[in-house]
């Protein structure tokens, strides 16, 4: 069983950063893509950026420019630095992992709150 634990999550004022850490523990099979989705109060989960093994990335428009996935794949981390925070980027961050063998893995969240 893989399990994610997400850290890093806080208030912060707008046009300050953030950056979330996100652990997966467990037996992670073949080379899956580790990311990040964010869920706002009343919204639907959206991704706000993905990392393959191999390091190629994708983020939504939403955050391109301001946002940076990185991972680790020796200590199995992924990491989401954020600048120039906007209020709209305030929700709940989760850690995915998507392995083509196992499907995927969710943590419980951590929230971003940016004051405005």
């Amino acid at each position: 069983q893989v399990q994610l634990v997400e850290s890093g999550g806080g208030l912060v004022q707008a046009g300050g950063s953030l950056r979330l850490s996100c652990k997966a523990s467990g037996r992670l099979r073949g080379f899956p893509t580790m990311g990040w989705y964010r869920q706002a109060p009343g919204k639907q989960r959206e991704l706000v950026a993905r990392i393959t093994s191999g390091g190629t990335t994708n983020y939504a428009d939403s955050v391109k420019g301001r946002f940076t996935i990185a991972r680790d794949n020796a200590e199995n981390m992924a990491y989401l630095q954020m600048n120039s925070l906007k209020a709209e980027d305030t929700a709940v961050y989760y850690c995915n992992v998507h392995s083509y063998y196992d499907g995927d893995y969710w943590g419980k969240g951590t929230l971003v709150t940016v004051s405005s």
